[in-house]
């Protein structure tokens, strides 16, 4: 008597009775979703405390893509946004391996996908998302300080040489120029429209809003994500998948190694950068204001 696998090819019973003796993880005839997680402010934040750079998970999402057996790949996406570069760059690198290997990408938002967190939602060929979840907020924003008038109520005096009339631009301690903003506004709208291409390109005739309502930096809850086609169905993964790929899918976590010999091999615990810190004051002053960037990045949503 014989049977037949995920191929199409026959084996003996007695094979396929030894294989259901097997760990799930050692089988290969039950289907395989790996997981990567996408999680925090997007780009370098300081050097002690790097954000989600191309660098930083390319590795995992190889692994994940090269998982024997796999029938999509899972990512789960919690961020705030940040560096329209890296969002980018990883949105590409994700879409490059779905090509290479032929699989599809489904990808789950928790509780925001917003900015350059919503980019890298878009690498999924569908989009599943909480009512709850944040979505959109598909627009650049920049901003700074401006200190010219404290530094001359307590009695400093800025002295700053360029070569380059233009090198000084946006300078914090010199009063804004009308001619330096209009320039950022500029690079901004460029910017705007690399990203609005992108939605465009990846959601296609999904998309239900005019391009002055999805494409203003408003972002949404789930639902209304989901009208406007920036998302496809609400659903979270453990459920979405089992109703997919069946009950007894496998969804491997694909993370960053832990333990004794990545320590060994130079991987740092989330608050070793912090402990380093507090023995350098410099370091220490590094990680406060992170902190408080990251905070303010995640507080544009109220998270």
């Amino acid at each position: 008597m014989t049977d037949a696998n995920d191929n199409g090819q026959t084996r003996p019973n007695w094979v396929s009775s030894i294989t259901k003796l097997l760990p799930q993880r050692f089988r290969r005839d039950l289907p395989v979703v790996p997981v990567v997680r996408l999680s925090g402010v997007i780009g370098a934040v300081t050097p002690l405390r790097p954000g989600m750079t191309l660098a930083g998970v390319a590795r995992l999402l190889e692994r994940a893509f090269s998982i024997r057996n796999a029938k999509a790949v899972a990512l789960v996406i919690n961020s705030p946004g940040g560096s329209p570069v890296q969002s980018r760059q990883i949105y590409l690198r994700i879409r490059q391996l779905a090509d290479e290997k032929n699989l599809r990408v489904l990808v789950f938002v928790e509780d925001v996908a917003a900015s350059g967190g919503y980019m890298l939602a878009c690498a999924g060929d569908e989009i599943f998302c909480d009512p709850s979840s944040i979505l959109g907020s598909i627009g650049v924003v920049g901003g700074t300080f401006g200190f010219q008038d404290l530094i001359k109520k307590i009695g400093v005096e800025r002295r700053l040489y360029t070569a380059g009339e233009r090198k000084a631009t946006l300078d914090p301690f010199l009063p804004e120029n009308p001619d330096d903003v209009a320039r950022l506004k500029d690079i901004q709208r460029e910017i705007h429209r690399v990203f609005i291409d992108l939605v465009k390109e990846s959601r296609g005739s999904r998309l239900k809003g005019a391009d002055d309502y999805l494409f203003t930096g408003e972002y949404w809850a789930g639902g209304r994500s989901i009208e406007l086609g920036l998302a496809d169905a609400i659903g979270d993964l453990r459920s979405t998948l089992r109703a997919r790929f069946g009950d007894k899918v496998r969804t491997p976590v694909i993370a960053q190694p832990t333990g004794l010999l990545s320590s060994l091999f130079g991987r740092k615990s989330a608050g070793a950068g912090f402990f380093a810190a507090g023995m350098d004051q410099p370091g220490l002053g590094d990680e406060l204001i992170s902190a408080m960037e990251s905070r303010a990045v995640w507080a544009r949503y109220g998270l």
